[in-house]
This record gives structure tokens, sequence and C-alpha cells, in this order.
């Protein structure tokens, strides 16, 4: 049975829709939304408006772009959570307005199963059963993979995300919004070695960063009592080392994740997964212990609907459809 699926992602501050074809991804468009870097962080009243500005646009272009007509589609899928309520609701309303109009099955996908399931998009593919980290500004997570629908939170965050450490560390340096990938840009040219930070140990595999936040804003406030230029004069040291110091902890936790399953295919995912010290760290980490590495495309790292597409595509297979009257879930179970 052909199946032609339109993908919605509206989880956040990115407005995306994706056309897939037989489990096949055609495109991925992707509206950003710059509306926020004057506020140092996301507005949720603002992205939910830009949301409803973007979404015609942005599903007419995926259709376009394919050559696939509404008519065409056999199926609408669409983030349910978790996220932000305002913007869901605007990618959920459109999913079920479609549903509705064409006659077609609805599909709800949990966001952060999709950016486990966006490893399926391209070559090379990880097999089962492997361990995924997933890092984003909302979350982090090592998720035991056993198959494209069956998997198994085994370590996360008690408080903040990585992605979110980095952003307030940026924010406290007067850096402009997104912060991460600033910090990234500039730990290329610092010594990851030049300051220390403290780590706080959690059971089991699980994560904290509201520690690391809290010293790294005292950190800095005691170096600019002494010096009121020292962030300006050592931001790429600065930047280097907290990188460092976030990757350390990430990684810590997927050895010891990788050493009690016994598992050596091992993934990362989301947004985080894009910065540059995580992907080159998981990559050495790799050779040294003889793991099977997979990182997705860049593209395919942020929020984007190629992903929910993919997780689509083997709901669509089950038959694992929902009704007209699903809501948005700003905190999805990450089994649902």
């Amino acid at each position: 049975m052909r199946s032609v699926i339109l993908a919605i992602e509206s989880s956040c501050d990115e407005t995306s829709a994706s056309v897939m074809v037989n489990g096949k991804v055609l495109n991925n468009i992707i509206a950003t939304q710059s509306v926020h870097q004057k506020y140092g962080g996301v507005v949720p009243e603002l992205a939910s408006r830009a949301h409803q500005r973007n979404i015609v646009a942005v599903v007419n272009e995926a259709l376009q772009e394919a050559g696939i007509l509404r008519t065409d589609l056999t199926a609408v899928a669409f983030t349910r959570g978790p996220g932000l309520m305002g913007s869901l609701l605007v990618g959920v309303s459109f999913a079920k307005g479609l549903s509705l109009g064409l006659n077609i099955p609805l599909i709800e996908v949990n966001h952060m199963q999709a950016h486990v399931i966006a490893h399926f998009i391209d070559d090379p593919k990880p097999s089962f059963p492997f361990l995924c980290l997933t890092v984003s500004g909302g979350h982090t997570q090592i998720v035991l993979v056993r198959d494209f629908l069956d998997m198994e939170v085994i370590g996360q965050t008690q408080d903040d995300a990585v992605g979110e450490a980095f952003d307030k560390a940026a924010k406290v340096m007067g850096l402009p919004y997104p912060g991460g990938p600033l910090i990234d840009k500039y730990s290329q040219d610092g010594n990851p070695f030049a300051f220390k930070f403290p780590e706080t140990v959690m059971p089991g595999l699980d994560f904290s960063f509201s520690g690391i936040k809290t010293a790294f804003l005292y950190f800095l406030r005691d170096e600019k009592r002494k010096n009121q230029h020292f962030v300006e004069q050592n931001l790429n040291d600065i930047c280097a080392s907290l990188q460092q110091h976030l990757v350390n902890m990430l990684i810590t936790r997927l050895i010891q994740a990788s050493e009690k399953t016994g598992i050596k295919e091992i993934s990362i995912a989301g947004g985080v997964s894009a910065n540059s010290g995580l992907r080159k760290a998981i990559k050495e980490t790799g050779d040294k212990l003889g793991w099977n590495v997979f990182i997705p495309a860049f593209e395919y790292c942020t929020d984007n609907a190629a992903m929910i597409a993919m997780a689509a595509h083997y709901k669509f297979i089950k038959g694992e459809f929902c009704g007209l009257d699903v809501v948005p879930l700003a905190r999805m179970p990450f089994s649902q």
C-alpha cells in the first residue's frame, strides 16, 4: 500500500513540514523564528503567533516542492508533545483540520521519540538494540531502543537539560540567544582545561545540570569582581572549558550505560547533538571502546518535521492512528 504522509512539527519555535512517500523523506521545510532573539529566549505567546503565520506557507512549500497534491495524502502526522502548549496547539489543530477535510488518518508523534527515529532517515542506520543520548534545550535522556516504537528511558536529568545549561551560561556571559551554538563556536579557539567547574553526582544513569549553572554564575561573579573585563578577555577559554565539562558529564554517563547494558551501538540525537565538542567526544570514545557510533545530519538534529514523518511511517505500518479528539500535551510521557 502506497503511503504519502505529510508531517508537521511545531513544538517550540520552528515551524516545519515534511513529505514522505513510502518511507522516503522528500523534503524538510523549516521556518525559524528570529523574534525571540531580543528577549534572550523563546517567548511562548510570540512563538504561537509565529506558527500561525508560518504554517500554511510551510505546508504549501513542502507539498509543492515534493510535487504532491493534498488529495494524494494518505495520512497527516503531527507532534503531540512535549513542547510549548500554544505552539503545539497550532500544529495539532492544523493536522486535525486536514485529517477531517481530506478524510485521512491522523498520526500523533512523541517529539523525543522522533529525535531517536531520525537515525533511520538516512544511512548508516543503527541496529537494534542501541542506546541513544537525546540532548536538547528541554531534555537530556539515555534511551534504550529495542525497536522502532519500543524504547525505554534508562537515565535522564533530574532538573535542567544540558541545552538549557549551555544557553543560560551564554546569557550570563552576555551572548545573544541562542547562546549554545555560540559557546561551541568560541570553544574552537579556546583551552578546554583553562577553568574547572564542579559536577553534581547523581545515582544510576541520571544527570543534574542545575548545580553547574549556579556554579558558573558565581564563578563569573567572583572573577568579574577582580577584573570587570574578565569575560571579554577570556571568552574562548571560558567557553571551551564549560563545553568540555558538560560534554564530559554526558559521555561519562553514556559509557556507564554501555557497560551496564553491554550495548555498543551508540547514537546521539536532539539539538545539542549538533555540538561539535560532543560529536568529537563520542567519536573518540567510540574508537577507544569499540562502539558503532551514529550521528544524524545537522538538519535532523534540531526540531524538524522529517523526524516526525519517519516516526509516523512506522506507526502507519502498524495502523496506529489517533482520533480527532486528540489534544496536545506539553509534558508528554516518553512511552506515549
